[in-house]
């Protein structure tokens, strides 16, 4: 079970087949983005390792020597540069290795904090890389590790075992794959750990790490909630400033993800706030809102891996109006709204919203995605009316 192929496994190898861009690799702390690269590399070098670090710090040479790009070989060398992000002339370094040796080997980067967010701002890798985000276990991932020709795939059931980890164990390899819930209890309490006295002093200068603990609490507590960052600040005693910048830093280290709601005028979706969901429904108690985060990580994890693949622009937001009519997801593809999902555990009467939305989005499909409901073997996306669809069927389609 340990060993079990992983879709992230066959991404990669099909990167080194068909692309000269170097592999940057995003994704969670313990989310497998180390196991999935080193399965490809010929060669691997850690920041945290002291050894390799004063092969970092001594240039592009050094490490092309260190790799042994003067042999003769069949086919160029795979290195893999682990936790590099943490360097902070890590672009630099980067670059200048690109562009002297990139044809001489291939180049994965990876590392638990966000590596795309320096897209925001000038960028001098740009066309350098090709960027892939990595997602704990899916529905669909139990189901298929080959890397889909289409955004949707045909649905088929999920094993009830692996259906009942991924439900009371999350989708993070570790406990989805060990199955143990004293193992998942210590695996959960430690990554909160690393995460707060780890992860947030390698990456920021922020004093108030104990605040930020707090933070993190309060946050835990409300996974699929809407945050108010002025009732934060109130609770917390800090500024408004403080807590939304503290928010998106917790955001790039992967202890969760903000859904922003959707209108056409992207201003205005900047204005109001945010739903707030965590990486790891595993640990929430509320039913609810376990089953809301559980689909909003899979949500994630379908448009950032379509986008990654190439088969469009994909966003995910939320939906809400003045009369305080909700739908908890709508997919935007290429700009335009593809699909809504309304999350319920057990309830199978339909949404009234779901129609309201559709008719005002224009969206091709709208699902009330149902926990409790037995699998149907039945393609939802051929449906374009408002359906009741078995989250099983349902998360089966995606990636």
């Amino acid at each position: 079970m340990s060993n079990r192929p992983r879709f992230y496994d066959i991404l990669l190898q099909d990167h080194l087949a068909r692309h000269r861009q170097m592999a940057l690799v995003s994704g969670p702390r313990q989310v497998g983005k180390t196991t999935a690269c080193r399965t490809v590399a010929d060669y691997y070098l850690n920041w945290d390792n002291l050894d390799d670090r004063r092969k970092f710090l001594a240039g592009p040479a050094a490490i092309a020597t260190a790799i042994g790009i003067e042999r003769l070989r069949a086919k160029p060398p795979v290195a893999v540069f682990d936790e590099l992000h943490k360097y902070s002339k890590w672009k630099g370094l980067l670059k200048g290795l690109f562009d002297t040796y990139g044809d001489q080997a291939k180049w994965i980067v990876t590392g638990s904090s966000r590596l795309d967010v320096f897209r925001r701002g000038g960028d001098s890798l740009m066309g350098r890389y090709l960027l892939y985000r990595v997602h704990p276990w899916s529905v669909a991932e139990c189901l298929h590790t080959d890397i889909p020709e289409k955004a949707i795939r045909p649905p088929q059931e999920i094993k009830a075992a692996d259906w009942t980890a991924l439900c009371e164990h999350g989708g993070f390899p570790e406990p989805f794959l060990k199955r143990d819930v004293r193992f998942s209890n210590r695996w959960r309490t430690l990554r909160h750990e690393q995460l707060s006295k780890e992860d947030l002093r390698d990456v920021t200068r922020v004093q108030d790490l104990g605040t930020i603990e707090v933070l993190m609490r309060i946050l835990e507590e409300r996974s699929a909630q809407q945050l108010v960052y002025s009732n934060l600040a109130t609770e917390i005693g800090m500024s408004f400033d403080t807590i939304r910048r503290w928010v998106d830093l917790l955001g790039r280290l992967h202890f969760g993800f903000l859904v922003r709601p959707w209108f056409k005028n992207v201003t205005k979706s900047l204005r109001k706030e945010p739903k707030w969901f965590l990486r790891d429904w595993s640990g929430i108690s509320d039913a609810g809102a376990r089953a809301e985060t559980m689909v909003a990580c899979h949500l994630l994890k379908a448009i950032e891996g379509w986008t990654d693949l190439g088969l469009g622009r994909y966003e995910l937001h939320y939906l809400r109006d003045k009369l305080k009519r909700e739908v908890d997801f709508i997919v935007v593809r290429d700009g335009k709204p593809w699909f809504l999902v309304e999350v319920k555990k057990s309830e199978t009467k339909l949404s009234p919203a779901l129609a309201h939305f559709q008719a005002e989005t224009g969206a091709e499909h709208a699902f009330q995605v149902v926990i409790d409901l037995p699998y149907e073997a039945a393609n939802c996306f051929t449906q374009r009316r408002p359906l009741v669809v078995p989250a099983k069927t349902f998360l089966s389609q995606l990636i």
